[in-house]
């Protein structure tokens, strides 16, 4: 009798050490580690990463669902390279590793990756979720998928080395922004036709717009400034110069009042706070080493920043403008979502 007992309790402890960390239920991070190929959890209450979800190769943008219940991630076979470098040289392209990632967000586990066009990088979700609209740096198009299916449903062609994928407000259009051709692609939802094509700068990187949908900021990394449209119209109305000279805008995000738009800056180390109504820098707060994705939350007192050279990232109060903590998450962060 003793004997089954002990046999019991052995079960029990093997079954509890092999059980998946809990996932918290309260408000938390998923952040991609570009290069540990996975996405960490982080507990916002203990600002701890909770777990690791392994993912694939590369995983980049990140975001959530509406209900919060799941998370896509891009992810990516192609190598890693910056700005400059011969492309020619690095090794070839692995195929097999590019879709998206479909993360159950309560269960904290991949489910499947779907496919996502050649080399996934940043992709923006229709406002029905039905929809994701993917950037694929390599080929030069968006590659549209219907996520019920699982299936390819159009890919569009825009401009070269396609790079951030915003949507309006109204989730009527969506902006993707072209590296190489330095302009904005405007998409249709509907007809999934281009529309309009917005001439900017120097490397566009991602676009944010204000609440109304009256405007549109887009970063653009090698002019060092913000490109300010207009949304209704279509077109450049102002170039905002940013005074850090090494500064690198790259994400770009608002405020859920349309009161400031948030700026991270790459190389530069830091986060601009932008009035949304003048137009001028209000902060600049050093946050990590090469922030890129960022995210804010619901309340807009809080933004996170995923600093991918430190393998960090940062909480900042938008009040104070101060960096209330680093949570050390992986191996060059990429991206943050966040889940309520």
């Amino acid at each position: 009798m003793r004997g089954i007992v002990f046999v019991a309790v052995g079960v029990a402890l093997v079954a509890a050490c092999s059980r998946a960390p809990a996932i918290p239920t309260g408000p938390r991070l998923f952040v991609t580690n570009e290069m540990g190929g996975d996405v960490a959890v982080v507990d916002l209450a203990s600002r701890t990463v909770a777990s690791r979800i392994p993912v694939g190769k590369r995983p980049r943008g990140i975001h959530t669902s509406a209900d919060g219940n799941t998370v896509y991630v891009a992810l990516s076979g192609s190598p890693m390279a910056g700005p400059g470098v011969d492309e020619s040289k690095l090794p070839p392209a692995d195929k097999r590793f590019d879709g998206i990632g479909v993360i159950d967000a309560k269960q904290g586990r991949l489910l499947r990756t779907l496919p996502g066009g050649s080399d996934p990088e940043q992709f923006a979700i229709s406002a029905d979720g039905s929809r994701l609209f993917i950037s694929n740096e390599d080929a030069g198009t968006v590659t549209v998928l219907d996520v019920a299916a699982g299936k390819v449903v159009s890919t569009i062609k825009v401009g070269a080395e396609p790079e951030g994928v915003n949507l309006t407000p109204d989730g009527r259009f969506i902006y993707v922004t072209s590296e190489e051709d330095g302009n904005v692609s405007v998409i249709d939802t509907a007809s999934l036709a281009v529309v309009g094509t917005i001439p900017l700068g120097p490397r566009p990187r991602s676009t944010a717009f204000l609440p109304d949908g009256s405007r549109a900021y887009t970063s653009a990394e090698n002019d060092h400034a913000i490109y300010v449209i207009d949304a209704l119209q279509r077109k450049l109305i102002e170039r905002l110069p940013l005074s850090g000279p090494a500064w690198k805008p790259m994400g770009v995000a608002t405020s859920p009042d349309g009161s400031r738009v948030f700026v991270t800056t790459g190389r530069g180390g830091a986060l601009v706070v932008l009035d949304a109504k003048t137009n001028k820098e209000i902060a600049v707060i050093p946050v990590g080493d090469r922030p890129w994705g960022l995210a804010v939350s619901p309340d807009g007192r809080t933004i996170y920043t995923a600093n991918g050279s430190s393998n960090d990232v940062s909480v900042v109060d938008v009040d104070t403008h101060a960096v209330t903590a680093r949570v050390q998450t992986g191996d060059r962060p990429w991206g943050v979502a966040f889940v309520q």
